[in-house]
């Protein structure tokens, strides 16, 4: 009987996927160890292997014997090694579509929430207070805004599609998109610095790489407006946190608001917790019940194909089966 292994999970249970994989005659097998032994214990011998956030690294991979994919419960794969995967001609998938409108929406609340101001003032009236809680001036005006969108992917779109019907201006850096199509969406292309120098917000939709990895740091953030507000609901490695840090203290940027950050969790002890120009929520964008069925769903099916021998969706490590 073909087994599918599931190396981690945030779900209360594993029913959706047990259904789909008794159904197609096969077997389930879970953990929730992320330690690189009990990862390759578990995957040794499974012919399909699904994961969330454990470390699938290359020691992991080569321990799989008899793995026809690797699924990743998510759209990034940055958890995964996919040359390793590549190597050993496993193809790694993912589920590219599920959290679009949930992630876009919550951006949009980010942005607001940090230009009006809502979480200082929502605080200061449970303070037994009354009145603004900021300088005048940190109130914005999002029409008056310009903002920069950082990728221009599936999210990045809906974002930018959200701020139209606040009259935004909206720029846009991405390099794997035509200028065309960027112009068509009412959004302005220019390179990245002209991003960074011209932006009141920067908001980052674009996958963690080599290329990405703090793609905000100390360089970078000095060439943003003074007053600056930072949005990033992507991947935490995208920004370089000390500098992040640095340029909220020193006053450069006004503001961030962040669902990801590096490291995960955020440790008790960093400042980021308790500044208040921070709005920070705990990798959570992507959740709604419609999300988290679609993805269990999704994940799960691309897993089926694979022991049936189909031709498998979404493959991203150039590995065809």
């Amino acid at each position: 009987m073909p087994t599918v292994a599931i190396t981690d999970y945030t779900f209360p249970n594993l029913d959706i996927e047990q259904s789909i994989v008794t159904a197609a005659g096969g077997q389930l097998r879970s953990g929730n160890d992320k330690q690189v032994s009990a990862l390759k214990a578990l995957v040794a011998d499974a012919d399909a292997v699904i994961t969330q956030f454990a470390p699938i690294n290359a020691e992991v991979i080569a321990a799989m014997q008899r793995a026809r994919v690797i699924v990743r419960y998510g759209i990034g794969v940055d958890n995964v090694d996919l040359v390793a995967a590549r190597q050993h001609d496993i193809p790694v998938c993912n589920v590219p579509e599920y959290c679009i409108d949930e992630v876009a929406d919550h951006t949009l609340a980010f942005i607001l929430a940090a230009t009006r101001q809502v979480v200082p003032n929502t605080l200061r009236i449970r303070d037994g207070k009354w009145g603004l809680a900021t300088p005048l001036d940190q109130m914005r005006t999002l029409r008056d805004q310009t903002v920069g969108i950082v990728g221009f992917g599936r999210i990045g779109r809906e974002v930018a599609a959200r701020l139209a019907p606040f009259k935004s201006r909206r720029l846009v850096f991405d390099a794997f998109v035509p200028s065309d199509t960027i112009r068509s969406a009412g959004c302005d292309p220019v390179s990245f610095d002209e991003l960074l120098a011209q932006s009141d917000i920067v908001t980052l939709h674009c996958p963690s790489t080599p290329q990405t990895k703090k793609l905000l740091n100390a360089t970078s953030i000095a060439l943003m407006k003074p007053g600056s507000l930072v949005v990033n609901l992507a991947r935490g490695d995208l920004i370089d946190t000390a500098a992040m840090v640095a340029a909220l203290q020193s006053g450069h940027l006004a503001g961030v608001a962040i669902d990801v950050c590096d490291p995960e969790p955020i440790p008790l002890d960093n400042v980021l917790r308790s500044m208040p120009n921070v709005i920070v929520a705990s990798h959570i964008a992507s959740a709604s019940p419609r999300a988290s069925r679609t993805l269990r769903e999704t994940a799960t099916s691309i897993a089926v194909m694979a022991l049936r021998g189909e031709p498998l969706p979404n493959i991203v490590n150039e590995v065809k089966r």
